[in-house]
Order: C-alpha cells, then structure tokens, then sequence
C-alpha cells in the first residue's frame, strides 16, 4: 500500500545528496569520496582473464582465470585470481560459474534457496542441448545449441563478436551508459559482462518493472532506446520504466530463423542478490544488439535453459529455482479490500452489501485500519476489537469465506520502559533484529515511528515470526492467509534512525490520504472531475461523462562478501547503478547494515521479501498443519513463487495502468511467481465506473483477483455501480465456472512449473506478429482473452493466433470466429463485455452452477466443454483433490480425449469424485444432426443439437467420473 510520509522528519525524493551527510549512520559522506577517489572509472584500461590449469571433470571442466595485465580498478579493486566452473546439470540446463578463488565474494547461501542439483551424468557432456565454447585469452565464452552449431550463439562474450568500442552513452544525457570496452570485469564492487544478440532480439523477463515498451523489452533496435533494468528492491508506487518491488535477473529469448520460418527459445539467468544494471542496447550501426550485465557485488553464477519452447524455458527455470506453492482452492474467489475500512462494522458491511447485490465475495481483507498505533500483530481496540475480530472471522468461517490481514514489514520499537508490546520485546529475547555496524539495533522509521526490522538471517527468525502469527490468530484474528507489504523494505529515514532517536517522541503526523494535505483529486484518463464531479459515473443526466479531448499519459556457502571484506564502501559502491530513487539508503534499510553471520545489507537487500515469504510460509504451516498457506507478497525475488504470490503493487486508477497489468501477470509467469494480478480498479487515485467496469472483467481472467484501493478516494466496490455489478456478476460466473481449469494449471504449475497465463507466442511461436502482443493473453493452451483497454470504446481489435488454422469460437455463441490470418480482427465489445474465445481442440471441465463461494460452488455438478478441431480431434485434463491439503495427498486426473464422433473419459487416482457430469456440450460436430447418440452402449434421448454453430448437447447424463465413460453418436 501507499507509503506514509512523515511530517517534520526526513522526506524521500530522488534528490538526496545534500542530507546523506547528516544522515548516514556510521560513515560520513566526505570518507565515502576519499574512499572512492583512487578508481579510474573506465574499463577501457582493464586487461581482462587468462584462462589456465583447465582440468575436464564428469560433468564438465574447471580452470583457473588470471588477471591478464595490470589492473585497472575501475569501480573497485580488481581480483587476480578467478574460478570457472562449467557443469552440464541436465540434458537442457548449463552451469556456468566465474567467482572469485579466495571465495570472500557473496553468493546466496542454500539455506537462502536450495537449487535443484545436476545429475552428475558424465554424458551429458557429449549430448547436452547447449554446448559450452571458450577462447583462452583473453578469456572469452560463447554458448551455442549442438543442433545448430554454427548459429549464432545464444551467448557470446567474445570480443569479434562485439562492436567497437568507445561507443557513446546509448542514453544521452547519462555519461554512465557510455560503453567504454568490454573486457571481463571483476573486481570487489565492479563485475561486468558483455553479451552479443542477435540485432533486435525478442527478449522477456528482467524484472521487476512496468516497461514502457511492453512485455517483450527494448534493446534500442528500430528507433527504441534501449533498457536499463534495475536490480534494487524499493518502496516506489508503480513507476514505468524504473525499479521497483521485486528483483529477478532472468531473461528469455524467443528467436525467429527468417530462413526456417521458425523459432526456438532459450532462457539466461544469473543467480545473484547484488545489486544490478542490465542494459540491453543497439549501438549506432551495429549489427548485433547487446546484453551486459553491471553489479555491484555477488560473482557471475549463469544458467542457462535450452527451452527450445517458451513453457520449456519457463519450466526449466522453475525445475532450478524451485516451483510455485500450491493453492488452496478457495484462493481462486474474489477478494475484496480497501485501506480506509475504518471498523469491524464497516468491514462487515462490505460483505453484507455484495451478498445483497448478488457479486460473490471469497475473502475479505483489512489494511493497516485494524492496528492499534500501526502496529503489526494488533487489532485497535476501539474500532477492530479482537472479540470483534474473532466474532468477524468466525462468521465469515462459517459461510464458507475467508479473512487476510496485511502484515507490514516493521516492527515497532517500544517507546520507553513502561510501553508493553511483545513482538519487540519477544524479538528482543530472541535476537532476531537488524543490526548497526556496532552491534546496536538499526532503528527505522515507517508507520508506527521507530521500528525494527526482522533479520531472517537470525537464528530465531522464523520461530519469532511463527510464535507472533500464532499469538496474533489466538487473539482472535482468525486467518486464512496472510499479505505482506513494505517488505523490500521500506523505511523513511537514510541510515539507521537510531543514534539520538528520542522513542518517547509519538508526536510525528501523519500525511494520511484523503485528509487536508494529501487529498484523493485524481480521476481516470477522459474523466473530468471539475466538469462532472467526484461520482465517476459514465454518464450524468443522460450525457457521456467522456472527454474525447483529453491526452493519454504513459505512465553452497562460500563467502559472505562485503561484510568481511576491507575497502568495500558499503554505502557509497564506486559504480552507481540506476536506482530510481538515486542513493541506495534511500527510503529503505541503509546498505551497511549488518545480518547474522556477517552479512550486510549491500549484498542482501533484494532477498528481504522473499525471506520474509518463505518465514512466513513456514509460520503458518506451522500454526495450520497440513493445510496450503496462502501468501501475497509486494517484494519478490527469484523462488518466492516457491512460497506464494504476488500483487503488483500500488498501482494507479488509469487505463494505462489496467494495461500495464496484463504484461506484469506474463513476467510474474516467467519469474514462477504465477499467483499474481493487479489491484483491480486501481488503488492510488479515484477510479471512474467505466473503468472499474472492464477492469472488474479483466481481473476476472487474471490469477489473483483482488479490488482493492487507497483511503480518501471514492469507494469502488463492485456493488458501487449497477453497470459494475453486472458486468462483475457475469464475469465472475465464468471464472467460478472455470475452476476446474484455473485449478488444473495451477496443480501443473506447481508440478512441472508449466505458466498458466501465457503469450500468445508461446503456443504460436513461429508468428512473429504475435512476439510483441501484450494487449490480449492465453488462459493455458485453450482460452484468448480479448480485453477493452481503452476508455469510450465499444469495439476492440484482436489477433486470433493459428494463422486461419487454429479454430476460434466465441464463449458466449460457441460460433466460430471469421478472423483475418495473421492481422487484427474488430470484435463487438458493448460496455459490460469481455470477449473470451476457445480454441479447437480443447475440452474443458467447468462447474455447471456456479454458486457464491468456492465451496459452494464445488458441491454443483459438472459440465463439459469440448471444442473439436477441424478433424474431429481434441484433448484436456482435469486434475482434482481436496483443495485445502498439502500433497501428497488424494487426487483424481480426469482425461478427456474426442475424436470424430466419439468422446472418452478416463479416470486415474484415488480421490473420491462426489459429484457427477451431467452435461456434455459438444463443437465442431458437424451440421447434420446425429442418429442416435450413446453412453456407454446405451442409447440417451436427451440431447439437442444446433446446427448454425455445430453443437451437439447432450444434458442429464449422471456420469460418475470415479470411472471410465465413452459418449458416441453417428
């Protein structure tokens, strides 16, 4: 949620060079110059590795890499000796490993994040899909696909390889982006590496982040200007182009032969914490574009994944890193929010209201409203009471409804001795806090006022955190999930607050949005609040509340790093990376912050949240044995998805911002972080109803579907607006509908690391007018959704992908589509409206009557959707178990399999399915009724057939789906 920033204290902004001095704890800001002054900031000078002592292994080689000339200690003091490590892990999975021999770099600890280990297969050496390739000296390597060997490669460090250099900054009016050589550069605070692309090239992935240019990435080919991603977790309200909340270093590349016509992808991911650039650019006249990789810190640990398909990759990279948690079942519902539920009662009131207007509510959350004095793991006890809450929760309980409270990242520091609050104190006993360079507590300032913040490095860590859960839910707030927030982390002071902090002091106010000084004023884009007033209503007495004329605004352990090493500047590092708030202190946990075990924060801080996720993953394991924790996380980094889920953060009330949505779900797939959706509606500024109307049928095809916004702005629960409430009504129906399937994708995810959204390229990889498209997106293989993303619009151009040989039939109709091959086609699409396709040779299992609740819903029998392909032929699987256990545990995989004429169903496991198929809806059968139409043998009468859109539907069938069944007509 929004930051609050704190009156009469230190405000945040991206100019802060002038208050570092008074500040910084424990470093003054003319040391941290002097320190720095010594390194030539150029990297032309630097000589580079010689390779040497090379020694084959099972599974791949070691060598030793020298300094190959004086050193140029650019950004820091280079290190002579190096170890590469090449190992073929799997038949697609290269390891390549550069650190330093002296092993006092940080790389992430396994008890951090336990990768997936080779399979010490000595054969794989010779049939391996990648292929290691290097150049002695200087050392240089390049990675290439055995299939195609003289391709070009995926990864190419060698210098022919690369343009000439000097080449000038690729932006303008950053001296920083000047590309000065590209030698291999590996010094204490400086690595660099250099990669060559093919010019153009398709690339996916390196987050997080809003790009301007959409889900695939510039790289500064054909008139864009190139990418600098960002690698430092921050507290910043959805900023385009910038860094943000999560950190994940990885990239896919889909690349198309023109000769061929056909396409393969490959994916590149450097394991490190460090903070980072990554620029991908095209220099004036090159024939290549590039990737290169700048940190600050860590070593260059790579891997990287054959694919050849996008799932592939995607797969593969979860195989590493660990795959997603499964979800409870209840987690696909509609989750309502809001920060300014000022009550229990008010709360309640919410769920009272959209009962009455009909829109099903799954979860109810409360923001940080039900604190007493902001602090974590309280309830207010005049307005949340905590027999209250335990009252509340119970009866949400006892309808099959759930509660999620949010969880904020620090913890309140006492105010002076006669101050009871045990999560410090408790914290305190169990020496889990954050620390200064001398030991003493690192005190920030968010909230609450002072505060501490866990250090999950700690040995204690995670029992504190599951003690104060537990403590928590036995008060009487009794939860189903939890949400995390601020957790990159957030806090308003640079440097530890707590050298002459007076904790006494709770006078500091609070800007709080929607009071005097921080008024809610901001509308949608085409809406004019000084015309038509704050009701964001589509029309007023009868007129379009529209304004065409309004202009669109784009909005194993080895060494423990910086910690021990001596003349590492822990707050200054020489290279500056692209930050968007500048320093690196600012508006979070200063970088000299110290860990157990001697780490700092330098090396660190982009793991923060995903620690705290899986902590708190573990906590409630703990406190509900047996059953899925549910988990929403703001901070994210590489196997948080292995933990829980993520929301995309504070976004905004603009059309702009429900189509960002849609390229930050396809990242999060990529990241195998695949429970994720956006705040619908938006959360910072007013919404409008036009727009809370196609937003509340977007979020309904997205994973995580959550309304949620900020204090101060004008209410927009989906009952708000009676358009916004069908539209919902009728959305919803669908989704709760398709369970089933959103279950099924889910359970794959979780079993293989298969992405249940996807681009449309990567079911249609060999179409290159699909490679850029991030305005529509694939539910699985089977479902295109065609979304309006633009205000006053009652039509919306989509691509069917299949270039004419895929079948597309509308949801609604079951008609089949008359799409133009390969370009756009114009779809009706009336305010209240989102179009959903299937595709042919699918056979989809949903629920026949979608009722209020998951659970209610689950009870309803089952229908079945079957969407022949031209032949005939079609295919789709079900999977099916309790919802709410752990696995292993009981399950059912159903297998649907059609063919002209026929369907079978077959049935493989052991849990027992209660509810039966009644309904079987059959596409694509042709425009002549059946004969006669059997079950088992048996001869059925009861079915109907519509011969304008093939359909043959066959009702009241009670088929037991513990068992085998074949359905046939002729």
């Amino acid at each position: 949620m929004l930051t609050i920033f704190l009156a009469g204290t230190l405000l945040l902004g991206h100019a802060v060079s002038a208050r570092w001095q008074s500040s910084l704890a424990h470093v003054s800001f003319a040391a941290s110059v002097f320190a720095n002054a010594g390194f030539s900031r150029n990297v032309s000078s630097c000589p580079g590795y010689k390779l040497s002592s090379l020694h084959e292994t099972n599974t791949g080689l070691t060598a030793q890499l020298s300094l190959a000339g004086p050193a140029c200690n650019a950004f820091g003091h280079d290190i002579v000796d190096l170890t590469l490590e090449v190992t073929y892990d799997t038949q697609t999975r290269l390891h390549v490993s550069i650190y330093d021999s002296a092993n006092s770099q940080f790389t992430i600890p396994s008890s951090v994040i336990q990768l997936s280990q080779g399979l010490d297969d000595p054969a794989l050496k010779g049939k391996s899909d990648l292929v290691f390739n290097y150049e002695p000296s200087p050392f240089a390597f390049w990675i290439t696909r055995r299939s195609v060997p003289e391709a070009q490669p995926l990864f190419d460090t060698r210098v022919s390889s690369l343009p000439s250099t000097p080449i000038p900054p690729f932006l303008p009016d950053d001296n920083s982006t000047a590309l000065d050589g590209f030698p291999l550069v590996f010094e204490d605070q400086y690595l660099q590496l250099t990669s060559a692309l093919p010019r153009g090239a398709n690339i996916y992935g390196l987050g997080e982040v809003i790009a301007s240019s959409g889900f695939r990435r510039d790289v500064g080919a054909d008139g864009g200007s190139g990418t600098i991603q960002t690698m430092w977790t921050r507290d910043f309200a959805d900023p385009v182009d910038e860094n943000t909340y999560g950190s994940h270093p990885i990239y896919m590349e889909h690349r198309y032969d023109e000769t061929t016509k056909r396409a393969q992808s490959h994916g590149v991911f450097l394991f490190s914490s460090a903070g980072s650039d990554t620029f991908l650019l095209t220099p004036p006249s090159s024939s290549v574009s590039l990737v290169q990789y700048r940190a600050i810190g860590g070593t260059l640990d790579f891997y990287f994944f054959s694919g050849p398909s996008p799932q592939k990759v995607i797969e593969q990279y979860g195989e590493l890193i660990g795959l997603p948690a499964w979800q409870p079942y209840w987690s696909f519902g509609f989750h309502l929010c809001r920060w300014g539920y000022a009550s229990v009662n008010e709360t309640k009131a919410q769920v009272e209201a959209m009962h009455a207007a009909g829109i099903p509510l799954e979860t109810m959350w409360n923001d940080i409203d039900m604190y007493h004095a902001w602090r974590d793991f309280t309830t207010d006890p005049a307005n949340f009471s905590a027999a209250e809450m335990k009252a509340f929760t119970e009866e949400l309980a006892s309808k099959d409804q759930h509660y999620i409270p949010i969880v904020d990242a620090a913890i309140a520091h006492t105010v002076n001795d006669t101050d009871i609050y045990d999560p410090y104190s408790r914290g305190v006993e169990l020496d889990v806090w954050m620390k200064n360079p001398d030991g003493s507590e690192y005190i920030g300032l968010v909230r609450p006022g002072y505060t501490v913040f866990p250090d999950w490095f700690a040995e204690h860590a995670t029992d504190y955190w599951t003690e104060a859960l537990r403590n928590w839910t036995q008060l009487g707030v009794e939860f189903s999930g939890i949400w995390l927030d601020q957790n990159e982390v957030s806090s308003s002071c640079i440097g530890s607050c707590g050298t002459g902090a007076n904790f006494s002091n709770v006078s500091m106010s609070f800007l709080l949005p929607g009071e005097p000084g921080d008024l809610i004023t901001d509308y949608p884009e085409g809406y004019n609040s000084s015309i038509w007033g704050p009701s964001g209503n589509v029309t007023i007495n009868g007129t379009l509340t529209y304004n065409n004329n309004e202009t669109f605004t784009a909005l194993s352990k080895r060494g423990i790093g910086a910690g021990k090493q001596k003349g590492v500047d822990l707050n200054s590092p020489p290279y500056a990376i692209h930050n968007g708030y500048g320093y690196l202190a600012t508006h979070t946990v200063a970088t000299n912050a110290t860990h157990a075990g001697g780490y700092v924060e330098l090396d660190v801080h982009n793991m923060w949240g995903m620690m705290e996720e899986k902590a708190t993953h573990l906590a409630l394991l703990a406190i509900q044995p047996g059953k899925r924790p549910f988990i929403i996380s703001r901070s994210t980094f590489p196997s948080a998805g292995h933990w829980g889920g993520h929301w995309l953060g504070d976004n905004y009330s603009k059309w702009a911002f429900m189509r960002y949505s849609i390229q930050g779900v396809l990242q999060f797939q990529l990241f195998q972080i695949p429970m994720v959706g956006a705040d619908t509606c938006g959360f910072n500024g007013n919404t409008d109803e036009e727009l809370c109307n196609r937003w509340m049928q977007l979020g309904a095809f997205m994973p995580f579907y959550r309304n949620h916004n900020i204090r101060g702005a004008i209410p927009q629960e989906p009952y708000r607006w009676d358009s916004v409430a069908k539209a919902s009504r009728t959305a919803m129906e669908i989704r709760y509908g398709m369970l089933p399937y959103w279950y099924t994708l889910f359970a794959n995810a979780s079993m293989y690391g298969s992405p249940p959204v996807r681009a449309l390229f990567y079911e249609f990889p060999d179409e290159p007018e699909l490679f850029g498209v991030d305005t529509q997106y694939l539910i699985g293989r089977d479902i295109l959704i065609t979304p309006v993303l633009t205000p006053n619009a009652s039509a919306v151009d989509g691509i069917f992908p299949g270039r004419g040989r895929t079948i597309w039939r509308d949801w609604y109709t079951h008609s089949v589509v008359n799409a133009t091959a390969g370009a756009k086609t114009t779809l009706d699409a009336p305010l209240g409206h989102i179009n959903v396709h299937i595709r042919d040779g699918s056979a989809l299992l949903l629920h026949a009557q979608p009722g209020y609740t998951t659970t209610e819903t689950r009870t309803s029998p089952y229908s079945l959707l079957v969407s022949q392909a031209a032949g005939g032929y079609a295919f789709g699987t079900t999977y099916i178990d309790d919802g709410e256990t752990v696995p292993p545990t009981p399950h059912m995989t159903l297998t649907f399999k059609a063919c002209k004429g026929a369907l079978a169903i077959a049935a493989a496991g052991d849990y027992e399915m209660g509810q039966r198929l009644e309904t079987i809806t059959m596409l694509g059968v042709g425009n002549k009724p059946p004969r006669e139409v059997r079950l088992n043998g048996i001869k059925v009468d009861n079915w109907e057939f519509d011969e304008g859109v093939e359909r043959l539907v066959v009702k009241q069938l009670g088929i037991d789906l513990n068992m085998g069944s074949t359905l046939t007509w002729s």
